[in-house]
């Protein structure tokens, strides 16, 4: 008898997952479909890292570059950049789950045959490739503006690994905000914080150079580890510590915005 109701438990639960993911995977073509024909805030996640890479490179980077203690600016600062296109893709995710959380289909979705979590996770996982896609068009303009990477494959899958684990995190901080906003242009202003926090890091300049409280943010904030990370894989610069807490932070943010989101869309 218990045999027989292990099975029938068992079949049950995989036939729930499987219910979960595909309704999972038709809410990520509806949010990738959506992407393609209201691209401007795609390409706005693109546009503004270029722009501040830009910007740093030619306009700044002269002067920058003396606080580095040597060698080209554009290798310093494009993994802050790069890290950057990543919480600029948190906008998106923000405003697009607002935007469907305040005119109503979530309402509709709720009185038919929905896996609970399937529009969420058509949400992040849409997000997130996207932020990909962004993250390798962001890195493809600094190689035409001269940045130089020495890393070999293995770096390049580590970092490739971290900022797709930050932009996972981050994916779930901004669902949870898009849940809590009333208005789209809520949602949109919320996360910026998000956007120009590595500013005030160690991507433009080295904490070092900053006066003593700013240092102290910028050394302990969670975006400067990641950087730092970043830089040592992709420039063969010391990593240190920093690896480890950047993996720690990105575990910490995940679990954060997944069990903060989820919770707030139950209750809604």
């Amino acid at each position: 008898m218990s045999a027989t109701t292990s099975v029938t438990t068992n079949a049950t639960t995989n036939a729930t997952m499987s219910h979960a993911v595909r309704d999972s995977l038709t809410m990520l073509r509806r949010n990738l479909k959506r992407a393609q024909r209201y691209p401007a805030m795609t390409f706005s996640v693109v546009v503004m890292p270029v722009m501040m890479l830009a910007l740093f490179n030619y306009a700044f980077g002269g002067a920058l570059g003396l606080g580095i203690g040597g060698g080209s600016y554009i290798d310093y600062v494009t993994p802050g950049i790069v890290l950057m296109t990543a919480t600029a893709g948190s906008v998106a995710t923000a405003v697009g789950v607002c935007v469907d959380m305040t005119e109503g289909i979530v309402n509709r979705f709720r009185t038919m045959a929905i896996s609970r979590s399937a529009f969420l996770a058509g949400h992040v996982i849409g997000s997130v490739i996207q932020t990909v896609i962004a993250l390798v068009l962001v890195t493809g303009a600094a190689f035409a503006m001269g940045f130089r990477s020495h890393a070999g494959p293995v770096e390049w899958l580590a970092a490739a690994g971290l900022l797709l684990f930050v932009t996972l995190a981050l994916t779930w901080i901004s669902a949870g905000i898009g849940l809590v906003s009333k208005t789209p242009e809520s949602a949109s202003n919320t996360p910026l914080p998000l956007t120009f926090l590595p500013f005030i890091g160690s991507a433009i300049v080295p904490p070092d150079s900053m006066p003593t409280a700013l240092r102290w943010f910028a050394e302990y904030q969670p975006f400067t580890p990641v950087i730092e990370t970043l830089r040592g894989l992709l420039m063969g610069t010391a990593i240190g510590t920093s690896a480890w807490s950047a993996l720690a932070w990105c575990t910490g943010l995940t679990l954060l915005g997944y069990f903060w989101s989820r919770s707030v869309f139950h209750r809604r």
